[in-house]
């Protein structure tokens, strides 16, 4: 039995005249009437009495066809309510970030979105790359920034951007009267670092870096979050490498000084599911390649 039987049955039994009821289901009589029947056959009782004079409800089918009407209203029910849900869906998109998407990326492309879809609304968390990497794979966020490629059969990352790193330290500090410091003048300097849990690129960037140049810091203090990284070198506790996007950021009693050599780069990557039929990702991403020039087939490292 399915759900067209039951229409078909409801609306017989509402003309209770077959031709009637076959021209306004579009279908032929015949095929209508071997309809009713199979019907019948699944209930296993007689619903409808039919002469060449007429066409009645048995008592058995007007109970069915009250039971028939509250089926397919409660069918019609789920329908809508899944299809509102849906649509809801439709109009939220949640993205997960790290802090250099607030400044480099969101106000060059939530302007135009907001202004092609009005209605959609916007949820920004921001996030380390694990619970990000966690939140996408539940279907919790729908596009997140990181700062790793998190390509998989699942998943699709595209390079956005390469962000050259900074080092950072107080105004009175020793290494400030440098113009370009030396590298070797960095082993043994107290230093703070991202922790490994809220920043692992950046983390292992920075201790990859001393490891490749045979110097040694004295870590102070690991940083929860790039703020507190940030101040704790204006009161003066250590120097720090951190990206550049928090130049605006930094304290008057800090200031930036090159190396002798260059330091190296963090990279961003936005990153959604592959069979998201979301119409609010596929905006943004179009967005996002507009003004980034993405490559939308491969994740591009080599900008």
């Amino acid at each position: 039995m399915e759900l067209r039987h039951l229409r078909y049955f409801i609306t017989v039994a509402e003309e209770l005249n077959f031709s009637r009821a076959a021209l306004k289901l579009f279908t032929a009589q015949p095929s209508l009437s071997q309809q009713i029947k199979d019907l019948e056959e699944d209930v296993g009782v007689r619903l409808l009495n039919r002469t060449k004079r007429k066409v009645e409800l048995t008592e058995e089918g007007a109970v069915f066809l009250e039971q028939a009407r509250l089926t397919i209203a409660q069918s019609e029910k789920a329908i809508a309510m899944a299809r509102q849900v849906s649509k809801a869906k439709q109009q939220l998109l949640r993205i997960g970030f790290v802090p250099v998407a607030e400044m480099k990326i969101f106000p060059y492309v939530l302007p135009n979105l907001r202004v092609q879809s009005p209605e959609l609304k916007i949820e920004l968390q921001s996030l380390n790359n694990s619970d990000q990497l966690r939140g996408i794979k539940k279907g919790e966020l729908d596009i997140t920034f990181t700062r790793e490629d998190l390509s998989s059969d699942e998943i699709e990352s595209l390079f956005v951007l390469r962000e050259p790193l900074i080092f950072l330290l107080p105004k009175d500090h020793p290494l400030a009267d440098y113009e370009r410091i030396p590298v070797k003048a960095l082993d043994g300097m107290d230093f703070v670092i991202p922790s490994e849990s809220e920043s692992k690129p950046l983390h292992d960037i920075i201790l990859n870096f001393a490891q490749l140049h045979n110097i040694r810091f004295n870590i102070v203090h690991k940083a929860d979050n790039i703020l507190f990284n940030i101040n704790s070198i204006g009161m003066g506790l250590g120097c720090t490498i951190l990206p550049g996007y928090i130049i605006p950021l930094t304290m008057e009693n800090t200031i930036i000084r090159p190396l002798e050599i260059e330091l190296p780069s963090l990279d961003l990557f936005v990153s959604y599911r592959k069979n998201t039929t979301a119409v609010a990702v596929q905006k943004f991403i179009e967005l996002l390649t507009k003004v980034f020039n993405l490559d939308i087939h491969r994740a591009d490292t080599t900008k």
